[in-house]
């Protein structure tokens, strides 16, 4: 969400800009992130190099990254440099601009579905940004892990939406999912039948690349099974034949098995 009026950057900060006018000696930027404020670059600080014509490296409307280099909340002023930033860093701030861009139109998806009104969206946009670090990180984990706001300390039928919606707009780096097994073998032989059928499980995810299966107790007869794949078909297709393998190993014993997927 846009920061409040009366919030300033900090000194060092990289933000994205617009250049609003163009002088001689430099030119004001608006701070896209500060609503309200802006900056000024001076010409020494558009460019590495000597530059004669400042209109030949900005212009009125274009978008750029600059470097808060001083503050002067007396003068209310910000100076800024444009030559500071390095082109890796100016992709990676863009970046970052549009991913917030497109989280804060999610939850504004979230919010019509769920009738929100804007206070509702920012505090909870606001909890989700203490927790995650950013809105696009807190729904980027929602497109990983259908868990992850509940994890969080979460609740409301909002989750379910929003995970939704960061599912069908965010390819993450991986996913994950998670089941329970509940396994009772009554017999002498139940530890090892127990330990075989959830080896024969994580067995399920060798030589599938970037694909894991860990079986975890979490106290009898409960055992908690975490994938991670990189999208959600390959995951599921593992825990089916995860499904599989454990029933399996317990057909031929006395013993009760139950499954539910978290």
């Amino acid at each position: 969400m846009a920061n409040n009026n009366d919030n300033w950057p900090s000194e060092g900060e990289l933000l994205v800009c617009t250049v609003k006018n163009v002088r001689e000696n430099g030119a004001y930027l608006s701070l896209d992130s500060y609503e309200g404020r802006e900056g000024f670059v001076f010409i020494g600080e558009v460019s590495a190099g000597w530059v004669k014509n400042i209109r030949s490296h900005v212009r009125e409307g274009q978008r750029v990254v600059a470097k808060v280099i001083e503050i002067r909340r007396g003068k209310e002023s910000i100076n800024l440099s444009i030559k500071a930033v390095s082109e890796e860093r100016r992709r990676d701030t863009l970046q970052q601009r549009k991913n917030q861009q497109r989280a804060e139109q999610m939850m504004r998806l979230v919010a019509e579905k769920v009738s929100w009104d804007e206070n509702k969206v920012k505090s909870i946009s606001d909890e989700m940004v203490n927790i995650f670090g950013t809105l696009y990180g807190a729904l980027e984990e929602c497109a990983i892990s259908e868990n992850a706001l509940s994890d969080a300390g979460f609740d409301g039928e909002w989750m379910a939406i929003a995970t939704s919606i960061a599912i069908d707009n965010i390819v993450p780096p991986y996913v994950e999912i998670r089941g329970i097994f509940d396994i009772e073998v009554w017999s002498s032989e139940g530890v090892n039948v127990i330990k075989k059928a959830l080896i024969a499980a994580e067995h399920c995810a060798e030589g599938l690349e970037e694909v894991t299966l860990t079986c975890h107790y979490e106290g009898a007869p409960h055992y908690r099974v975490d994938i991670r794949a990189p999208d959600y078909p390959s995951a599921e297709s593992v825990w089916e034949q995860a499904q599989e393998a454990v029933k399996k190993y317990m057909a031929p014993v006395e013993g009760s098995i139950s499954i539910e997927r978290l």
